[in-house]
């Protein structure tokens, strides 16, 4: 009987142990945070101050040419949960809104990087925006009419949830939908309450601050998943922080996410959890340039929120998705390292996956490649060589680390030319970009280059055809997906 209960002490102890080895993973991720708008990242065109962010940089491997999986919002957070291009979905441009809003993106049989990590024994958390749809019901089952015309309105307090983040692999939840309901705040699968937006950032914050100082506590691991609201519109600095840059509101509030980030940050190292937690900080695309008034902070102060990249939130061009990435595992990855390999967000998940030793099933996460081996060696081989792009109107654009292949006349977004001027204009249907010699994707070359234009053109058409980007069984996409869409 002793020595039963010294085997079954044994394999407790082991078993706390295996817990206790696996880290903390946390995912930061900005709401519409240009590449230019982060100092470290910018030292000669950026004038926003951004020290937590810089300081975090150098204990991390920062990534310089790294892309979300779209150049907007729902897409691109619908990649990172699924390691699946989102135009694989119904979602084929733009972003949910309408009554489309109300209808889950993620098919609740679709695996997701929390549901992942929840089989392997870790507690998971989402806190802040959702924007991947889900329904406000009654007590009854029916749903609330949320539009009064074209305008949005709160859903009411005690309003039902059924289908949001604790449907989707998370245990917990806390946070908004989108920025047009920002004032209505859910909690796992219940309206809370009302909030005006400018407390929002600090009401994140904080209970992501609160979620880490209780979890520490526990031996087991977690995911903290953690979607800021800024600094997208409504561009809403704290009284803390408005007039603090002399920049405008916009600045402002990208100093005060900043701040929040470091408030994130050192709520780790207070609970002692540090170094046995992995830290994924980005951004969901590009800058808005409306909404930032980037021309006027160009010309006025200097600041330019792509940096030296073409183009903003919306577009194909590289200003539309090429986003701050930095990655901290102390002891893992090599502190205040730069690594220019290629890399996209929907290699979060199988980069999870590995962390923790597991292999992503081969029919999930069909566009996520691991990316461990460069974090652990900046320098490593990898075949993984090829991002496909995706803009505001659904147009594309497929990549390697040399050549970038955009179908479309224009910026496929908001910046001038769109498409139909682009198209007034005789500016050809195709444009091929050297970003070796041409990352500010100034001359276009695909005149000189037709072979390759046929050739990375086939790829993407195999890429979308085949249901996957990586290796294995081939998959469905779920509607027809036409990658030339000429008539946008």
């Amino acid at each position: 009987m002793r020595k039963f209960k010294l085997t079954v002490l044994l394999m407790l102890v082991l078993s706390s142990l295996s817990a206790q080895e696996k880290p903390n993973i946390v995912y930061i991720i900005c709401d519409d945070l240009g590449y230019g708008d982060v100092q470290f990242l910018n030292p000669e065109k950026g004038k926003i101050l951004t020290p937590k962010i810089d300081a975090f940089a150098k204990e991390s491997m920062s990534f310089t040419d790294a892309h979300s999986a779209s150049a907007v919002c729902t897409p691109s957070r619908y990649a990172i949960l699924t390691g699946r291009y989102a135009w694989r979905s119904r979602l084929q441009e733009g972003v949910l809104r309408g009554g489309d809003e109300f209808e889950p993106l993620i098919d609740e049989n679709r695996e997701t990087v929390p549901a992942m990590l929840r089989k392997e024994g870790y507690t998971t958390a989402a806190i802040g925006k959702w924007h991947l749809g889900f329904s406000f019901l009654d007590d009854d089952g029916e749903p609330y009419n949320l539009y009064e015309g074209k305008k949005l309105v709160d859903a009411p307090v005690g309003a039902n949830v059924p289908n949001g983040p604790v449907s989707r692999g998370f245990d917990s939840y806390v946070g908004f939908h989108h920025s047009a309901s920002m004032s209505t705040v859910i909690k796992d699968d219940k309206v809370i309450d009302h909030m005006l937006p400018v407390k929002m950032l600090q009401f994140l914050t904080d209970n992501a601050t609160n979620y880490i100082a209780k979890a520490s506590k526990s031996e087991t691991p977690f995911f903290m998943y953690l979607a800021l609201n800024s600094p997208h519109s409504p561009v809403v600095p704290s009284d803390a922080w408005k007039g603090k840059s002399g920049m405008g509101d916009y600045v402002d509030f990208v100093m005060e996410t900043d701040d929040a980030v470091g408030r994130v940050l050192k709520a780790l190292e207070e609970n002692g959890i540090a170094d046995n937690t992995i830290v994924f900080f980005t951004s969901d695309n590009g800058c808005s340039y409306p909404v930032a008034k980037g021309k006027k902070l160009e010309k006025e102060f200097g600041h330019y929120p792509s940096a030296d990249f073409r183009g903003s939130k919306s577009d194909i061009w590289e200003g539309g998705h090429r986003i701050p990435f930095v990655v901290r595992w102390p002891g893992k990855i090599e502190s205040n390292s730069i690594n220019d390999k290629l890399i996209c967000q929907t290699n979060l998940m199988a980069t999870c996956a590995e962390v923790i030793g597991l292999k992503v099933a081969k029919d999930k996460g069909v566009d996520s490649y691991s990316i461990l081996p460069m974090l652990k060696n900046k320098k490593a081989k990898t075949d993984y060589n090829l991002v496909v792009h995706h803009s505001i109107n659904g147009k594309f654009s497929i990549r390697n680390k040399k050549w970038k292949l955009e179908l479309t006349p224009g910026s496929g977004g908001w910046t001038d030319p769109r498409d139909p001027k682009a198209r007034k204009q005789n500016l050809p249907e195709i444009q091929l970009y050297n970003m070796k010699k041409d990352k500010e994707e100034t001359t276009n070359v695909y005149k000189k280059h037709p072979k390759l234009v046929k050739k990375m053109t086939a790829k993407l058409e195999k890429i979308v055809k085949n249901g996957r980007s990586t290796s294995g069984e081939l998959q469905q996409n779920d509607v027809m997906v036409d990658i030339f869409k000429t008539d946008k």
